[in-house]
């Protein structure tokens, strides 16, 4: 956002709160009352813009929403102290503890939009039209925090249109059913779909909600009511709330699927969106990296379906990449291993690794053309080609989103503002491993959301755009539920999981594995890979693996890393268990967040979820 997102610095002061009843309570801190407020233009856009900025900050991936990328098997950041995920990875948390929790401050920008949309209507400088559709915008918003409520902590208490001046004892609420949760934020979602615009058409609005946007958090809400977590898993059947009803599904509804379907369709119908697409380049992988790269660093471009514009000034996403031999390099966000062996191969189109052995060692897919040992002696890089490179044989013939996303052990730094530097992550490498302190521990670092053309060591760290929401997503969402529903469509599915495989460089996903026609699982099994490696650390992994109910099988066990405790090139690329301590734990308890102990001290009636 940039109007929205400059002008969200001068809203009206609003308290924290410190109770469930004042969730509801106005109480601004300033002279103007609720009537001075919306009497002016200027002040109603700015309470807006306040009620804008309660979305989740998923750019954020250390304290904000994003932080589900470490906390999740795609990751694996460098730092092993200060940081709260690692409480979160090892199972060390519980109702008492603080981290992540979200509860108090969604609820209370709930509030904000229901007191928006209660007085929005006394201004008299905006027209009654222009009105409609800002009510709508922050509908949308609280309904999106009710969402986001729920897929953390599962059904919660739906307030809705309730005045906000009305009283609510603590001791007498609990939680509405899964049904009743996502019954409402669909119908929610559905009126601000009839009111709001197709296309933001002044540049200076360009972040604000649209059609478009409330259809792609409706596909991903459907999505994931259509998934087992939300959809008859067993372990959550025999919760009841105080009025003796069992909160979650108590059998599968395979109708999800479809209503899944359907929504995606109709947002990919409105043919508002494209997937974007480099023009200025001819070789076909340079071609299919810098338009995946573009999605990120081409502002407002056509797969964006709503995002956020980011400067310099906030762009620790960017500053923790460089490693220590750059200037004010960290060394900090990382790919995990498993990430990285999971991007396919660029000839064959398959996924080369299909398990792993107790060792941790990569169980090869013989047909993919991985190797997993040996050196390629002159490797010249698809984009960063000004040096060849000494390359490991499994960073040879990958995809193209591996290259514009990973930065190996061994490969040209890419900001070449300070002549040309390759980048070694071993113990007395040219940014070597140390067992504390920041660098790399995984044996790889993570660089789509820094552009090649900054000069990092000069302190330019550029500026993006964050996708909320994407075109692919809705493709590999639409792909899932053709996949899965009763009257299962594989034509479509095959159809828009290649749309965006063909954006890679890869063949259609039938001619790499022939046998995937008719076989709905394996199926299955390849798109949530595809999404692995398409939204890699866009916060979707986290989120995909529970509501699959895959976590308790992918979120287990050591950390595996390249061995960077060896003393040269070559020994560094084994694999190793010890570098990167602890090991993960994930429990059906873990599927979803315990209540926060401060909640449950209120609302004293309130149903606690499994295992907490």
């Amino acid at each position: 956002m940039r109007k929205l997102s400059l002008i969200a610095g001068i809203f009206l002061s609003v308290s924290v709160f410190t109770s469930c009843s004042d969730y509801l309570s106005v109480e601004l801190q300033n002279a103007l009352t609720l009537e001075e407020t919306f009497n002016k233009r200027s002040t109603t856009e700015s309470y807006l813009a306040q009620v804008y900025s309660f979305l989740p900050n998923e750019m954020d991936l250390v304290s904000g929403e994003g932080s589900v990328v470490p906390r999740s098997d795609e990751a694996m950041f460098s730092w092993l102290s200060g940081v709260e995920w690692l409480n979160m990875n090892n199972g060390s948390w519980g109702p008492t503890t603080g981290s992540y929790a979200t509860w108090k401050n969604s609820y209370t920008g709930i509030n904000q939009a229901t007191i928006f949309m209660n007085n929005v209507d006394k201004n008299v400088e905006i027209g009654t039209a222009e009105k409609e559709v800002m009510k709508a915008e922050a509908r949308f918003i609280r309904a999106f925090l009710y969402f986001n409520l729920l897929r953390k902590y599962g059904p919660v208490y739906i307030w809705g249109d309730m005045d906000t001046d009305m009283s609510i004892r603590p001791e007498s609420i609990d939680r509405n059913t899964v049904d009743e949760n996502f019954s409402f934020i669909f119908s929610e979602f559905d009126k601000c779909i009839a009111l709001l615009p197709t296309t933001i058409t002044e540049e200076a609005w360009a972040g604000r909600v649209t059609k478009g946007a409330v259809l792609a958090a409706k596909t991903r809400a459907t999505l994931y009511a259509a998934r087992p977590l939300f959809n008859g898993a067993e372990h959550l059947r025999e919760m009841t709330n105080k009025e003796g009803k069992k909160i979650f599904p108590q059998t599968v509804d395979a109708g999800k699927w479809e209503l899944a379907a359907n929504t995606a369709k109709a947002l990919i119908d409105m043919n508002q969106y494209s997937l974007y697409t480099d023009n200025t380049e001819a070789d076909p992988m340079r071609k299919a990296i810098k338009s995946y790269q573009g999605v990120f660093f081409k502002f407002w471009n056509s797969e964006v379906i709503l995002g956020r514009w980011l400067g310099a000034a906030n762009g620790w996403v960017v500053r923790a990449n460089p490693p220590r031999v750059i200037k004010e390099g960290y060394g900090g966000y990382a790919p995990s291993l498993k990430l990285v062996d999971t991007y396919p191969m660029a000839e064959s189109g398959r996924y080369p690794v299909i398990g792993y052995d107790d060792t941790g060692y990569p169980v090869i897919d013989p047909k993919s053309g991985y190797q997993e040992e040996g050196f390629t002696p002159a490797f010249v890089h698809p984009v960063d080609n000004w040096k060849p490179v000494r390359a490991h044989n499994s960073t040879v013939g990958r995809d193209a989103r591996f290259y514009a996303s990973v930065l190996a052990n061994g490969f040209n730094w890419y900001n070449r503002g300070s002549g040309d530097k390759v980048v070694t992550f071993h113990t007395g490498g040219t940014s070597g491993y140390q067992a504390s302190g920041d660098c790399v521990k995984a044996g790889y670092l993570w660089r789509r959301m820094s552009d090649p053309s900054n000069n990092t060591e000069n302190g330019q760290w550029g500026q993006f755009c964050w996708p909320l929401f994407r075109l692919a997503e809705i493709y590999l969402s639409y792909a899932e539920a053709c996949n899965e529903k009763a009257q299962r469509n594989e034509t479509d599915a095959l159809l828009y999981i290649n749309k965006v495989r063909n954006r890679s460089g890869l063949n259609n996903l039938q001619v790499a594995y022939p046998e995937i026609i008719g076989n709905k699982s394996l199926l299955r099994e390849l798109i949530q890979k595809e999404r692995m490696v398409e939204m890699a650390f866009e916060s979707h992994r986290y989120h995909d693996a529970r509501t699959w109910m895959i976590a308790e099988k992918e979120f287990v066990g050591p950390n595996y890393t390249r061995n960077l405790s060896a003393t040269n090139y070559d020994d560094s690329w084994k694999r190793s268990s010890t570098i990167f301590p602890g090991v993960r734990v994930f429990e059906k308890k873990h599927y979803f967040f315990p209540i926060n102990q401060a909640q449950l001290n209120e609302m004293k009636s309130f149903t606690q979820n499994y295992g907490w």
